[in-house]
């Protein structure tokens, strides 16, 4: 069965990617992130994990696409959620919407009843796009951040709490708290690996920024942090905190040593994402974090 193709604008050619362009696929995407203007940070170690999901076969389910002289313009992939990510120099030629069309229509052959895309709300264009294919939103996200130009305080450790980095061997735990945290509403459980590939495994993963927090030696909260170096930001990439223990202050005793840390490291901010169902925001806006940029989540329903 010939592969899906999408139906490109004259004078571009596509193919499957392959994990041996994930440099190359990193770079498109931060240029295209920057010209959004959508504050999503990013690294080659997110490139990486798109192909580490599972049941995601590189040959039908990603597409780059390359101009006449061989450069790379556009890149998208599907698995349930898509992404699409055309080049600065390309856009506003038909690219994304002949790769949000392809990933409907490939969402529909592998039998999603659904296909999800992320969109930054200040990218006005393409939220008119995604909208004009019968998509609708689904939930808000918000990029927060917090400034450690100057020392962050951080509050004493309450009485029966061990605060302390992450170290080799601690993984599996904080997976399994992670995944128990997320059942409430994330789709699915992700695997050990899955995981992984999305954090501890990634080239900027700090685990000696990732605090951990224990009772009576029990793992009961958790933050995981990336170091994004190039843009001399700090970056939380997960925050857990075990049901039981919740609301006893666990959250922000570990993000004031997360702040504290990347100060330290010589990092001006410290930013993080979360979105509209995990009632996360106004904890952020108690610790003192600000809304720097909004994305919509839109879902359009699948039909044969």
């Amino acid at each position: 069965m010939p592969l899906l193709a999408p139906r490109l604008p004259p004078g571009y050619r596509s193919q499957p990617a392959t994990a041996d362009e994930v440099g190359a696929i990193h770079a498109l995407v931060a240029d295209s992130a920057r010209e959004a203007d959508s504050g999503r940070q990013t690294d080659a170690g997110a490139v990486a994990a798109v192909f580490a999901r599972p049941g995601l076969d590189p040959e039908s389910d990603t597409v780059l696409v390359r101009d006449e002289s061989g450069r790379l313009a556009a890149w998208a992939w599907v698995n349930r959620y898509s992404e699409v990510a055309v080049h600065p120099d390309h856009r506003g030629r038909g690219l994304g919407a002949a790769l949000l069309d392809w990933a409907g229509e490939r969402a529909l052959e592998a039998g999603s009843k659904g296909i999800v895309q992320t969109v930054p709300d200040s990218d006005t264009g393409t939220v008119a796009l995604v909208r004009s294919r019968g998509y609708a939103p689904l939930v808000t996200e918000w990029l927060l951040e917090f400034p450690v130009s100057d020392e962050p305080s951080v509050p004493d450790t309450p009485s029966g709490i061990v605060v302390r980095p992450l170290r080799g061997g601690d993984e599996p735990a904080v997976h399994l708290l992670v995944q128990d945290a997320f059942d409430e509403w994330q789709e699915r459980r992700q695997s050990y690996a899955e995981w992984a590939e999305h954090t501890v495994n990634r080239p900027t993963f700090a685990g000696d920024l990732s605090p951990l927090a224990f009772r009576e030696g029990q793992l009961v909260g958790a933050v995981l942090c990336l170091d994004m170096c190039e843009s001399g930001e700090g970056y939380v990439e997960q925050i857990a905190v075990r049901q039981d223990q919740r609301g006893r202050g666990i959250a922000r005793l570990l993000l004031s040593h997360v702040f504290h840390a990347f100060h330290q490291a010589g990092r001006h901010s410290c930013t993080l994402w979360t979105h509209s169902d995990t009632g996360a925001l106004d904890l952020y806006l108690r610790v003192g974090m600000t809304v720097r940029h909004s994305s919509t989540v839109f879902r359009k329903e699948l039909r044969g």
